[in-house]
């Protein structure tokens, strides 16, 4: 007993580690936060680019815009094609991707702060293979942002398998920002390049 208490004196931390590390392996919510704390420091975010920079979808492919298409709990489908116009904050994401609970809180955050403008369009497109799983994580974290999934193929130009992707389009169509990997996106840094997109 005297030898198991000074091995458990010698190597607390050792054990502390361990068990962190355990915790971390099996838990996608602990996963999510140490994520969290990596992304707010703002170094994985990626820029939106100037208004010279990024051609517009139909040159790309002139199908593209009209074949993306996302649908919503009551069955509305929304073209990206016919929200010219607007700019797009598209999300690609699924529940049991960490990264994607990571960055996730700071999305709402953006919703938030811009549900009410018109010339914003937010499509949080899930990915799960159950969307039930989905459905019931954002009603379990009390997120409100659009529910969607896709209505049939994803074009690669939007999104190539990364789990979170972040696709920002201005009012013209082009895609302004393309974001393979977590980010953080309550940011004010981000909010200032959202108002000039809008302002465009």
């Amino acid at each position: 007993m005297e030898k198991s208490k000074m091995w458990l004196k010698k190597n607390w931390s050792t054990l502390l580690f361990v068990g962190i590390f355990i915790l971390l392996l099996v838990s996608p919510d602990a996963k999510a936060w140490l994520m969290r704390q990596i992304i707010s420091t703002g170094l994985l975010n990626s820029k939106i680019e100037k208004k010279s920079v990024g051609k517009p979808l139909e040159e790309m492919n002139p199908s593209i815009s009209e074949s993306f298409t996302v649908k919503d709990e009551n069955g509305k489908i929304i073209n990206v094609s016919g929200l010219k116009g607007k700019v797009v904050f598209i999300n690609f994401w699924a529940s049991w991707c960490p990264p994607c609970r990571a960055e996730f809180p700071s999305i709402q955050k953006f919703f938030e702060k811009y549900r009410s403008k018109d010339e914003l369009v937010f499509l949080t497109v899930n990915l799960d293979d159950d969307l039930e799983a989905g459905k019931m994580y954002l009603d379990k974290e009390k997120f409100t942002v659009p529910f969607l999934f896709p209505n049939g193929n994803i074009p690669k130009v939007y999104f190539s398998g990364s789990l979170p992707t972040t696709v920002v389009l201005d009012k013209t169509g082009k895609i302004r920002l393309h974001h393979a990997g977590m980010a953080d996106y309550s940011k004010d840094s981000f909010y200032e390049e959202i108002n000039k997109l809008l302002k465009e």
